[in-house]
């Protein structure tokens, strides 16, 4: 009797480490390995040079140097490359929010011929690596003379982008018929049926599409650095790299300006986290 009891303690302790405890601490594991460049980054930013230059290199500083935030600011152009970011950003994200869903609804709601066709054409353009289009795009810009200007960086995101048509389609999928054709029996519109019955439902799908459109044309560097050549109009991700180039910054500068711009996407993914989970995993489930 007593081996028995014993038998099914050791196998429920084996299932126990097998499905719980060995998942978790891989899982721990991989999330210290993909932390630690973050971490890396913020020490490097609040030690002085002398240190930095030592080796091994320091885990934890030996004094704190909070200045070199303001020095970075102060010495690179930070508020203005800030800027500068924030417009592209703004202005893919609204292009990507208005376009995308617009085309989503026509592809999941309204029935007419070739629909699913073009859309399986719509999604097969993500298998299109962006450097093949990189010449013809910008031959294209330059003849209409949208070369180091911000329209090549934000125009072409109010006409859709596969990966946010088919996310929105897919989670309109999940959203009945019923409320849209009771609309219509109302009085609805197409577009009044869009706007104000289907549209507030979609804000999941919306924060997960405006988080990915945000952080793309925030952390964007080929894009802006094809189109782009005046200091001026540079985004952060060309400005730290230029200033770096160009200036010889010191390293912890650069840190420190590297943690500052990347502040805005954890606050970004924060205040939109509920949202982002439950647009990717709810999209996500009917085909």
């Amino acid at each position: 009797m007593h081996d028995r009891d014993a038998m099914v303690v050791r196998e429920s302790f084996r299932h126990m480490l097998a499905t719980k405890i060995i998942p978790r601490f891989v899982l721990v594991l991989m999330c210290l390995l993909f932390l630690f460049p973050f971490y890396q980054m913020i020490i490097t930013s609040l030690k002085t040079t002398e240190e930095l230059n030592t080796f091994p290199p320091t885990l934890w500083p030996h004094t704190f140097v909070w200045t070199n935030y303001s020095d970075a600011v102060k010495y690179i152009t930070f508020f203005r490359f800030t800027l500068n970011s924030l417009i592209l950003a703004a202005g893919a994200t609204i292009g990507a929010i208005f376009s995308n869903s617009l085309i989503a609804y026509g592809f999941a709601r309204i029935q007419w011929p070739g629909r699913d066709k073009l859309f399986f054409l719509a999604v097969a353009t993500l298998f299109i690596p962006f450097p093949v289009t990189i010449v013809a795009l910008f031959d294209i810009f330059a003849k209409i003379h949208w070369v180091n200007t911000y329209l090549p960086l934000i125009v072409p995101a109010f006409f859709g982008q596969a990966f946010f048509i088919f996310l929105m389609r897919q989670f309109l999928m999940e959203i009945p018929r019923e409320i849209s054709e009771a609309a219509r029996i109302d009085g609805s519109s197409e577009l009044q049926t869009f706007g104000i019955v289907i549209l507030p439902l979609l804000r999941p799908a919306i924060a997960v599409v405006a988080i990915f459109a945000a952080v793309g044309a925030w952390n964007d560097f080929l894009t802006p650095l094809l189109f782009l050549n005046n200091e001026e109009l540079y985004p952060l991700s060309i400005g730290l790299q230029f200033y770096r180039s160009e200036h010889n910054v010191a390293y912890t500068l650069l840190m420190a300006a590297s943690t500052l711009v990347v502040l805005p996407l954890i606050v970004l993914f924060l205040a939109f986290q509920r949202f982002f989970v439950e647009g990717v995993t709810v999209g996500s489930v009917k085909g």
